[in-house]
Protein backbone atom coordinates (compact mmCIF):
# COMPACT_ATOMS: atom_id res chain seq x y z
CA UNK A 1 0.00 0.00 0.00
CA UNK A 2 1.50 3.29 -1.12
CA UNK A 3 1.26 6.15 1.35
CA UNK A 4 2.06 9.81 0.78
CA UNK A 5 2.51 12.45 3.46
CA UNK A 6 2.87 16.18 2.87
CA UNK A 7 4.93 18.32 5.23
CA UNK A 8 5.94 21.95 5.44
CA UNK A 9 5.03 25.26 7.01
CA UNK A 10 1.38 26.12 7.34
CA UNK A 11 1.93 29.86 7.10
CA UNK A 12 3.98 31.70 4.49
CA UNK A 13 4.39 35.46 4.08
CA UNK A 14 3.58 37.17 0.78
CA UNK A 15 6.48 37.33 -1.70
CA UNK A 16 8.23 34.41 0.00
CA UNK A 17 8.74 30.90 -1.39
CA UNK A 18 6.42 28.11 -0.32
CA UNK A 19 8.23 24.80 0.11
CA UNK A 20 6.50 21.46 0.73
CA UNK A 21 7.83 17.92 0.86
CA UNK A 22 6.00 14.70 0.09
CA UNK A 23 7.37 11.59 1.75
CA UNK A 24 6.42 8.34 0.05
CA UNK A 25 6.30 4.92 1.68
CA UNK A 26 5.29 1.53 0.35
CA UNK A 27 6.75 2.22 -3.09
CA UNK A 28 9.69 3.91 -4.79
CA UNK A 29 9.37 7.22 -6.62
CA UNK A 30 11.69 5.80 -9.29
CA UNK A 31 9.42 2.85 -10.12
CA UNK A 32 8.34 2.73 -13.80
CA UNK A 33 6.09 4.42 -14.96
CA UNK A 34 4.60 6.63 -12.27
CA UNK A 35 4.13 10.38 -12.08
CA UNK A 36 4.26 12.17 -8.72
CA UNK A 37 2.13 15.27 -8.69
CA UNK A 38 1.34 18.35 -6.65
CA UNK A 39 -2.28 19.48 -6.65
CA UNK A 40 -3.95 22.24 -4.69
CA UNK A 41 -7.45 23.35 -3.78
CA UNK A 42 -8.07 26.97 -2.82
CA UNK A 43 -10.98 27.62 -0.47
CA UNK A 44 -14.29 27.34 -2.29
CA UNK A 45 -12.63 26.29 -5.57
CA UNK A 46 -11.83 23.10 -7.43
CA UNK A 47 -8.66 21.08 -7.63
CA UNK A 48 -5.76 22.56 -9.59
CA UNK A 49 -2.94 20.39 -10.90
CA UNK A 50 0.34 22.24 -10.40
CA UNK A 51 2.97 19.93 -11.77
CA UNK A 52 4.65 16.56 -11.51
CA UNK A 53 7.94 14.72 -11.51
CA UNK A 54 8.13 11.42 -13.34
CA UNK A 55 9.85 8.19 -12.32
CA UNK A 56 12.65 9.23 -14.68
CA UNK A 57 13.11 12.63 -13.03
CA UNK A 58 11.48 14.59 -15.85
CA UNK A 59 9.29 17.44 -14.70
CA UNK A 60 6.01 18.80 -16.00
CA UNK A 61 4.30 22.03 -14.98
CA UNK A 62 0.97 23.74 -15.36
CA UNK A 63 1.44 26.57 -17.87
CA UNK A 64 -0.25 29.01 -15.52
CA UNK A 65 2.20 28.28 -12.69
CA UNK A 66 5.32 27.27 -14.59
CA UNK A 67 7.18 30.53 -14.02
CA UNK A 68 6.87 30.18 -10.23
CA UNK A 69 6.99 26.41 -9.70
CA UNK A 70 9.83 23.97 -9.23
CA UNK A 71 9.52 20.27 -8.40
CA UNK A 72 12.52 18.18 -7.41
CA UNK A 73 13.20 14.88 -5.70
CA UNK A 74 15.54 13.14 -3.27
CA UNK A 75 15.60 9.50 -4.25
CA UNK A 76 17.68 8.55 -1.19
CA UNK A 77 14.82 9.72 1.04
CA UNK A 78 12.03 8.73 -1.37
CA UNK A 79 10.71 12.31 -1.26
CA UNK A 80 9.72 14.93 -3.77
CA UNK A 81 9.44 18.64 -3.13
CA UNK A 82 7.38 21.58 -4.36
CA UNK A 83 8.67 25.13 -4.38
CA UNK A 84 6.32 27.97 -5.32
CA UNK A 85 7.93 31.39 -5.43
CA UNK A 86 6.53 34.89 -5.00
CA UNK A 87 3.42 33.70 -3.25
CA UNK A 88 0.34 35.88 -2.73
CA UNK A 89 -2.79 35.33 -0.64
CA UNK A 90 -4.32 33.74 -3.77
CA UNK A 91 -1.92 30.83 -3.22
CA UNK A 92 -3.70 29.95 0.02
CA UNK A 93 -4.96 26.39 -0.41
CA UNK A 94 -4.85 22.81 0.72
CA UNK A 95 -1.88 21.26 -1.03
CA UNK A 96 -1.86 17.57 -1.95
CA UNK A 97 0.75 15.22 -3.31
CA UNK A 98 -0.40 12.25 -5.35
CA UNK A 99 0.71 9.37 -7.55
CA UNK A 100 -0.60 8.36 -10.93
CA UNK A 101 0.16 6.33 -14.04
CA UNK A 102 -1.03 9.19 -16.21
CA UNK A 103 -0.63 12.92 -15.68
CA UNK A 104 -3.85 14.24 -14.21
CA UNK A 105 -5.14 10.86 -13.06
CA UNK A 106 -4.06 9.83 -9.58
CA UNK A 107 -4.68 6.68 -7.60
CA UNK A 108 -2.99 7.51 -4.30
CA UNK A 109 -3.19 10.83 -2.48
CA UNK A 110 -1.73 12.36 0.63
CA UNK A 111 -4.12 13.72 3.22
CA UNK A 112 -3.33 17.29 2.24
CA UNK A 113 -1.79 20.17 4.13
CA UNK A 114 -3.23 23.65 4.61
CA UNK A 115 -0.97 26.51 3.56
CA UNK A 116 -2.02 30.07 4.28
CA UNK A 117 -0.28 33.06 2.72
CA UNK A 118 -0.60 36.02 5.02
CA UNK A 119 1.52 38.71 6.58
Amino acid sequence: QVQLQESGPGLVKPSQTLSLTCTVSGGSITTNYYFWSWIRQPPGKGLEWMGAIAYSGSTYYSPSLKSRTSISRDTSKNQFTLQLSSVTPEDTAVYYCARGHVLGSNDYWGQGTQVTVSS
